[in-house]
């Protein structure tokens, strides 16, 4: 990955993901191999429960300080503890995590439609999505069972197949294939108008695309040109159809 950023000389934003606490060791080797001085974000992935708060938050900032990283984010990290982290850095005059990685798509929507946008107007924490197609769910490749050729009908894969067959999986596709002919009028395809869906929350900085070909990622990518078309009518009929949005204080109080 370093050559070919090095051959291309692309410009592009980078992020390193740490698991399980903080390595220093294991952020300078990621910098070595990808040629890098530094990247914009390092996240902590998944809170690391025998850690000091403290101690993560004063790494993070010796990194920062450090120039291997201009900003620093957490993942999978519930709201009390990305806040725990915000109060620890203002207590100590350290540097916060400014994004969370949360699973984000049409069937997970409690975190970041509830949890993060709290944390979003409060402390500016933004969210970094992933999984905008639920592992492949929401493609529409899994309508008539499990293909040979997709990712669920691997071994490795079994809990992704033992999902889509289930009752649950099964009334997941019928909700996609209600929510086909709102992609049709919109003239896109299935899965650009659920990674369209996903960018038009407004806590959401960015959506993290998975694609094993070229073309799935330019497929993808072409949720930027339906995003305008994202209308309040068109997310409520998508609303109507899914039927799992989640409710917040805001809706409470309305």
């Amino acid at each position: 990955m370093g050559n070919i950023l090095k051959k291309k000389g692309w410009r592009y934003s980078m992020a390193l993901s740490l698991i399980w606490g903080v390595s220093l060791a294991g952020l300078k080797a990621s910098l070595q191999r990808l040629q890098l001085e530094y990247v914009d974000v390092v996240f902590a992935n998944r809170p690391d429960n025998n850690t000091p708060m403290e101690e993560i938050v004063r790494a993070m900032t010796h990194v920062i300080n450090q120039g291997m990283a201009m900003y620093w984010g957490t993942s999978r990290w519930s709201a009390m503890e990305i806040m725990e982290a915000y109060s620890v850095a203002r207590q100590f005059n350290m540097i916060p995590p400014v994004c969370e990685q949360a699973e984000y798509h049409l069937f997970q929507r409690e975190k970041v439609e509830v949890q993060l946008p709290e944390l979003y107007h409060k402390i500016g924490v933004g969210a970094m999505t992933w999984s905008p197609l639920a592992c492949g769910i929401i493609s529409g490749k899994y309508g008539n069972g499990v293909p040979e050729s997709s990712r669920a009908s691997l071994k490795c894969y079994q809990w992704l197949k033992e999902k889509i067959i289930s009752e649950e999986g099964r009334k997941q596709q019928g909700k996609l294939k209600d929510l086909s002919p709102i992609a049709e009028r919109l003239g896109c395809t299935l899965p650009q108008l659920a990674v369209a869906w996903c960018l038009r929350n407004e806590g959401v900085s960015s959506v993290l695309l998975g694609s094993s070909n070229p073309e799935q990622l330019i497929e993808n990518l072409g949720a930027i040109q339906v995003l305008p078309k994202m209308t309040s009518h068109i997310v409520n009929e998508i609303d109507n159809i899914l039927g799992n949005k989640p409710y917040s204080k805001k809706d409470y109080r309305s």
